[in-house]
């Protein structure tokens, strides 16, 4: 049986005095208003109604378990809003700073096509995993190590002038012996990269070629480190894509060779998995990833064989 149902009914009988105002009110035809009271007593054990009236009375044992039907009614309509605005509610979803505004365009599209409302909430790599770790977000683009990644990004490095070469080696920013301390060309590495995969074997190649420690660091935003670039002539880690979209030239970055690495966690795997599915191309292009691209190159990888001159 129906209970709520039935219980749907038998308040708005009571409430309307009759099977037929009482079955409008309930939007159902008086017969099935009718079977549905009818059913409710038997589960019951007692008449809720005097049907010795024209009226539909309720008889002293109806008194007594209207108001617990109401109860629950009005339960199962709180239930029924809930669902539905949980239903329309947008999923809060962590993204990194760099998703340019055009492609998180494209992705809220993507998730309209496969139902689900995106919020993005833009932040660095750890913002977004305490966001997702203190339930801020229903999911979230963590940064993991390319070997364990769904969508990995090669980073190079951005300049104001072309490079000249197809790779750029970190050993070309030693000061030579005519140049002042600290004077020599910064490589910049901005706060999206600013996790161990990336920033760890750079500052190692650092301190192994004998660079200044200012010469490979973290920038405090994109904005900083861009505005050193133009000015300064320094270098900019980054992706292919995001120096397009800077005004910058690229080329690769040898020894060690360095990759951004994604994955979407969510607070369940399925709920990950519902998300991963129909939303992986357009992530993909918000994060200058190719879905179908090999892993990128494993740290201290040479992608170029030749050397600057």
């Amino acid at each position: 049986m129906d209970l709520v149902g039935a219980c749907r009914a038998f308040v708005h009988v009571s409430d309307r005095g009759g099977f037929t105002p009482g079955a409008a009110a309930a939007r159902i035809p008086q017969p099935v208003a009718s079977r549905r009271v009818a059913a409710l007593e038997r589960h019951l054990g007692g008449r809720l109604f005097d049907r010795s009236t024209r009226r539909a009375v309720l008889t002293p044992f109806g008194r007594e378990v209207l108001p617990a039907a109401r109860r629950l009614v009005r339960l199962a309509e709180e239930l029924e809003y809930d669902a539905e605005r949980a239903r329309h509610s947008p999923l809060r979803l962590a993204v990194p700073e760099t998703c340019a505004t055009r492609d998180l365009a494209a992705l809220g599209a993507a998730g309209r096509d496969a139902g689900v409302r995106l919020d993005f909430r833009p932040g660095p790599p750890g913002t977004r995993s305490a966001a997702l770790r203190d339930r801020e977000v229903r999911a979230a683009v963590l940064a993991v190590p390319p070997g364990g990644a769904v969508w990995t990004v090669p980073l190079g490095v951005g300049a104001a002038t072309a490079p000249g070469v197809r790779t750029l080696f970190l050993e070309t920013l030693r000061v030579g012996r005519g140049e002042r301390a600290g004077g020599g060309r910064r490589l910049w590495i901005q706060p999206e990269d600013d996790v161990p995969h990336v920033r760890d074997p750079l500052l190692r190649a650092r301190d192994a070629l004998g660079l200044g420690p200012g010469q490979v660091a973290v920038a405090s935003s994109v904005a900083d480190a861009a505005t050193e670039v133009l000015v300064r002539g320094d270098l900019l880690l980054c992706p292919a894509g995001q120096a397009e979209e800077l005004g910058l030239y690229w080329c690769g970055l040898g020894e060690p060779v360095v990759a951004r690495g994604y994955d979407l966690v969510a607070e369940g795997p399925e709920e990950a998995e519902r998300l991963r599915v129909p939303l992986a191309a357009a992530l993909a292009h918000c994060l200058d990833a190719d879905p179908g691209a090999a892993p990128a190159p494993v740290a201290g990888t040479d992608p170029d064989p030749g050397r600057n001159p």
